[in-house]
């Protein structure tokens, strides 16, 4: 078996990016990682982000597009993500408005519909968890558990983050088994061993990745995607640790 390339979501350095985001993209690469997940592109025109991604050989494993433009916007996403050679689109995070039962399930409808958009134009559509959607409960389940069944998987895929499955206390594991195959992309993202339970480098943390890898491994992930929302210090130490901590574990 091949292995699962690793990317770095962007938005790990979203504050070197805000300040400049083509060298931000040069230390990225100079850190290793095979390809980035992008969280907007910073001004730079999508052409001439392909370029910059071409010249530093780094790869496009998907792109965190907000949900309002994946709802008005999204012939405009499509042709983009074409330029980028992008196969994935993940919705991050759905709008406060509609993290209710009726939010969710309008969002189930609308989910399809773009999957169904996305695949007619060979590109997959993705959404991304976060510990919130455990909070709310339709026909006696929680949300989240209620759009992996009620969604169509050959149109829905989904984009699991370890740290926020296990900050709603469920296990990451168990999701990757039992929806084997909806899972394309992972967010591989730590969570500090004290108090704050907060955010931390890949392997210097809680979270358990070994048995992560081998379901992932088995279940048809695509990417692996580092990910850490905060850092007490520089963003970009914490992903050259990320990165070491994972070629000392052997994924990369």
């Amino acid at each position: 078996m091949a292995a699962i390339p690793v990317a770095l979501q962007l938005y790990t350095v979203r504050e070197d990016a805000a300040r400049d985001f083509a060298g931000t993209l040069e230390a990225v690469a100079a850190l290793g990682y095979a390809g980035v997940e992008l969280a907007g592109y910073h001004g730079m025109s999508a052409v001439d982000l392909r370029v910059k991604l071409a010249s530093l050989s780094l790869s496009v494993a998907g792109s965190h597009v907000p949900w309002t433009r994946l709802e008005r916007e999204l012939p405009q996403v499509v042709e983009e993500c074409h330029t980028l050679r992008c196969d994935y689109v993940v919705c991050p995070i759905l709008p406060p408005e509609m993290r209710t039962a009726e939010g969710y399930q309008a969002a189930a409808e609308s989910f399809n519909a773009i999957g169904e958009t996305l695949q007619a134009n060979d590109m997959n559509f993705c959404y991304h968890n976060h510990a919130l959607e455990f909070d709310t409960t339709i026909d006696g389940t929680n949300a989240y558990d209620w759009l992996l069944t009620h969604t169509d998987p050959a149109l829905v895929k989904f984009e699991l983050d370890a740290y926020w499955i296990a900050k709603a206390g469920r296990n990451p594991v168990e999701y990757l088994q039992r929806f084997a195959g909806q899972y394309p992309l992972v967010h591989l993202k730590d969570m500090t061993k004290d108090e704050r339970a907060t955010f931390a480098p890949v392997g210097t943390g809680s979270v358990d990745f070994a048995p992560i890898f081998s379901a992932a491994e088995t279940g048809g992930v695509a990417w692996y995607i580092v990910e850490q929302d905060k850092s007490d210090g520089s963003a970009l130490d914490d992903a050259r640790t990320s990165f070491a901590n994972l070629k000392a574990m052997g994924k990369i």
